[in-house]
């Protein structure tokens, strides 16, 4: 890990060092900034994250890391004594830091999971939709004739596009929460 304060990211972060601290930080599991103002963490989340192609991850708990926490990919706001402007600026909000192992390796995977498999059920939706409009083309002469009534086509949509969604996000879970933790590197087979 790297842990740098504001007064150096102030030389750092010129044009002239910009690369050989990236080349740094692209050997660093973690980049710990201390001190700084929020111009230079949004600045660096930004650097790190358009030159080095890395999804970045900013944790902040009040106001001064707002622009951090929107020019990262993942915002989390840790709600505290500074206020809940990180909170509102967040992707997601835990209400101490301890819980963001948690929200990273359990939650984290099991969200990968299910948006991986949602995405294959919608295909497959889709796919066997289609299938059946080609088929009854063959049966009524090309025709144009609809299939079924507009009625239908909405109810067959919201009953198999919000229904199976909702059910495997509440039940799905592949891995138990206690096996997640004590096995951090089953998030990165989820990816």
């Amino acid at each position: 890990g790297l842990v740098i304060d504001g007064r150096t990211l102030e030389h750092v972060l010129h044009d002239s060092l910009q690369n050989t601290f990236l080349e740094l930080t692209g050997k660093c599991r973690a980049v710990v900034c201390c001190q700084a103002t929020p111009l230079q963490k949004s600045v660096l989340v930004r650097l790190v994250r358009n030159k080095l192609k890395a999804m970045t991850l900013a944790v902040g708990d009040g106001a001064n890391d707002v622009s951090m926490i929107q020019v990262a990919d993942i915002g989390v706001g840790i709600s505290g004594q500074e206020g809940m402007q990180a909170v509102m600026a967040s992707d997601f909000a835990i209400s101490q830091f301890r819980h963001l192992r948690k929200l990273l390796l359990v939650h984290g995977h099991w969200c990968y999971t299910r948006l991986t498999n949602m995405v294959l059920y919608f295909f497959y939706k889709n796919v066997a939709y289609v299938n059946l409009l080609f088929w009854y083309q063959f049966f009524c002469g090309f025709s144009g004739t609809s299939m079924t009534d507009y009625w239908i086509l909405i109810l067959f949509n919201l009953l198999f596009t919000s229904v199976p969604p909702i059910i495997y996000g509440v039940l799905d879970k592949d891995v138990s929460a206690e096996i997640l933790l004590q096995l951090p590197q089953l998030y990165m087979m989820s990816q």
